[in-house]
């Protein structure tokens, strides 16, 4: 059994498939795991260059559970109180508790009683959401649209889950700040929140109710964890090696080659790389009649600095006045946000020993077009835009910022791009209705017997959370797949 990629889906993939007493020989093109969770280490400062938010841990739970550990054998989970900070054009904040009673004071002291009222409606159709879409949408394969039907499905339709998320979320609060805060997650699906399904408001239970998380030792450690699991139960991991074609047999891969010139014969394949990169080491185009539609990009500003500001909360969402505007730049006219709208994370506030004594880490992502929706040539016009995001901050309070910047890195679509995803992307297909689902790329291929995907490019998703349940169901597939032919 051969896993080319040892991002967490694929890792997940693996523990699962480990745990079923099968032999995992996982092929990593980097010297180290967790693919998109990846790192970055600047003259002292421990960088993380992927995912910032960690929630549901119990997934991780899940996937470590099927080698006989637990998450708290491999890593130290700190709960984030408040998840989230938001501050808005008006000067007000608003701090984003996951515990139910601190919350509902929260809305009260910035939105009154009313609010805080309509936050406890809002907090129970999430939660019920979260129920039914776990259980049938979420943590569930499609071989067709039909296995859509059942009670969910009628049960979805019934709380609104196919209205749109932002009317939805309107319905329970009418503050337009809590507004925002219940429905910006969308972005991260790649949709507008007036365009996504109101089913998306599934990501809003994982951050304001599921509770944040950050592991010691930064979001790196969560591949190291999963890295070192699967090695104790018996993986071999292979860092540093690309596989540049797969051998084929029919609708059977035999084996895959390295960048090495090796071969390694496989009975079965797990790709857990970019979409269209595995399409084309398969050899299976997307047949559609609509090509497949990518999410926005971001730009990346890690910095280094030698002060903090005490406004700053681990994550901290610094909002534009002109909301939807945002969206309409970045999406539809394919042009960087006019009145940006970003997510400052400082998890030195959390972690200290990530930087050298005294002194911070920032990674500030600002939404962007993908390389396919906007014609810009970052490498040109990256120096200035950096210098627009600082100036930015500093007027949003970060006094000084520029002048206390001791290491930075900026990473922009076309980085992304280079690092091979496509339409410099890191979050891969949006989820438009077309996208999702049963219309979703499938984890396995027609014409290809034994090769399963795994990652964000397929089902169920993009998040942290939705990659893990992915390495978890393309080891089911591959486990079926073997049940069948030992049938035969």
């Amino acid at each position: 059994m051969v896993v080319v990629g040892a991002g967490l889906s694929g890792l997940s993939c693996a523990l699962h498939l480990l745990g079923a007493g099968r032999e995992v020989v996982i092929i990593e093109r980097e010297d180290h795991p967790g693919g998109r969770a990846g790192r970055l280490d600047m003259d002292g400062f421990q960088v993380d260059t992927g995912p910032t938010v960690l929630t549901m841990p119990e997934l991780l739970d899940e996937a470590f559970a099927a080698v006989g550990e637990g998450v708290r054998d491999r890593l130290d989970l700190l709960p984030l109180a408040p998840a989230y900070r938001a501050e808005f054009a008006d000067g007000s904040t608003i701090d984003v508790h996951t515990d139910r009673r601190r919350m509902t004071a929260e809305v009260a002291r910035v939105a009154g009683t009313r609010e805080a009222m309509g936050y406890l409606r809002l907090r129970d159709w999430l939660t019920r959401l979260h129920e039914v879409e776990m259980r049938s949408f979420i943590d569930a394969d499609f071989d067709s649209p039909l296995d859509l039907l059942g009670p969910d499905l009628v049960r979805l339709a019934a709380m609104g889950g196919f209205g749109r998320l932002a009317p939805a979320v309107g319905r329970h609060v009418k503050d337009g700040r809590l507004r925002r805060i219940f429905s910006f997650q969308s972005l991260y699906a790649g949709v507008a929140p007036e365009r996504a399904l109101a089913a998306y408001a599934v990501i809003a239970y994982m951050d304001t109710i599921a509770g944040v998380h950050f592991p010691r030792g930064g979001m790196r450690a969560i591949g190291d964890a999963l890295a070192g699991a699967a090695a104790k139960a018996g993986a071999r991991l292979r860092y540093g090696e690309t596989v540049t074609r797969l051998e084929r047999a029919g609708d059977r891969v035999r084996a895959v080659i390295t960048d090495q010139g090796e071969r390694l014969a496989c009975e079965q394949l797990v790709l857990s790389i970019d979409l269209p990169a595995a399409q084309r080491l398969l050899g299976r185009a997307p047949r559609r009649m609509v090509p497949h539609r990518f999410s926005p990009s971001a730009v990346v500003l890690h910095l280094g600095t030698d002060r903090t500001w005490n406004h700053l909360s681990h994550h901290t969402i610094s909002f534009g006045r002109h909301w939807k505007r945002t969206f309409t730049e970045i999406i539809d006219q394919g042009r960087p946000m006019s009145d940006p709208s970003l997510l400052v994370t400082q998890p030195t506030i959390t972690d200290p020993s990530l930087a050298p004594d005294g002194h911070h880490l920032l990674y500030v992502l600002a939404p962007a077009p993908n390389l396919a929706a906007g014609d810009i040539d970052w490498d040109r016009v990256g120096p200035r835009y950096r210098d627009d995001l600082v100036r930015t901050l500093e007027e949003r309070g970060l006094t000084g910022l520029d002048a206390s910047i001791r290491a930075e890195r900026m990473v922009t679509p076309a980085d992304w791009a280079r690092q091979g995803m496509a339409h410099g992307t890191p979050f891969s297909l949006a989820h438009t209705f077309a996208q999702t689902g049963p219309f979703r790329p499938r984890n396995v291929m027609a014409g290809t017997s034994n090769a399963v995907l795994t990652g964000c490019g397929t089902t169920p998703g993009v998040g942290l959370p939705t990659v893990l349940i992915s390495g978890k169901l393309a080891a089911a597939r591959v486990l079926a797949a073997s049940t069948r032919r030992r049938r035969r």
